[in-house]
């Protein structure tokens, strides 16, 4: 038997024999998390506002807040820098061969805005920003992607009134009942299908081996 074998047999045997005190008396690791720490971790924000902070936040006071936290990542007017991450435009595209995917594009909720920048933003320095700053930047997100006004301010009293432009192009997910037909309590794992062809080739680089090449080892 190998060392290992021989280290795995030990740490069983001490394991079966600690079973009842273990079973007692807990595994005696870790404690129960203090209040301050749960308060800390549940900072999650709901589409109907529940979870928000208390404050408020401008469009221009959004504006400069941008220019100095996050301009050099997302760009000025939000149309992102290098290859950092598009905030604003898109309009239009998801249904494109190169969607854009924003704010004002793609996203279903001012919440997720908001959560977001709160829990993760700015990168490198994540939840440095008070609420009133979070409330700010969202208001000109926001207005980059012509949701709201320039002069608007975004608060916890009227954060659910915000609708965003694609939130009617979600769905639930209902593949448990679209695609039920689909599913088979027995998978085929042998001999599923008579013949095997190819059917497509890679558009780019061609990668697919042509009929016969894969069986004879051409490279």
């Amino acid at each position: 038997m190998s060392r290992s074998a021989d280290l795995i047999a030990l740490v069983a045997a001490l394991v079966l024999a600690a079973g009842p005190a273990l079973a007692g008396e807990g595994l005696g690791l870790g404690r129960p998390a203090l209040p301050e720490e749960i308060a800390a971790w549940d900072i999650d924000v709901r589409p109907d506002g529940q979870g928000l902070p208390a404050g408020q936040g401008s469009v221009a006071d959004g504006e400069v807040l941008f220019q100095e936290r996050c301009a050099a990542c997302h760009g000025e007017f939000g149309e992102g820098a290098g290859r950092w991450p598009v905030l604003a435009g898109g309009q239009g595209t998801l249904s494109s061969e190169r969607p854009e995917k924003t704010v004002g594009s793609f996203w279903p909720y001012a919440s997720t805005a908001f959560d977001y920048v709160h829990r993760a933003m700015p990168f490198g320095d994540a939840q440095s920003l008070q609420p009133d700053e979070v409330y700010a930047l969202v208001a000109y997100v926001l207005n980059l992607n012509d949701v709201v006004p320039a002069d608007f301010v975004l608060s916890k009293d009227n954060f659910a009134s915000v609708a965003l432009p694609n939130v009617g192009a979600f769905y639930d997910d209902d593949r448990d009942v679209a695609e039920k037909a689909f599913w088979k309590a027995e998978p085929c794992m042998t001999d599923c299908k008579a013949t095997v062809e190819i059917t497509g080739h890679a558009a780019v680089l061609d990668v697919t081996p042509e009929e016969g090449e894969a069986a004879q080892g051409i490279e």
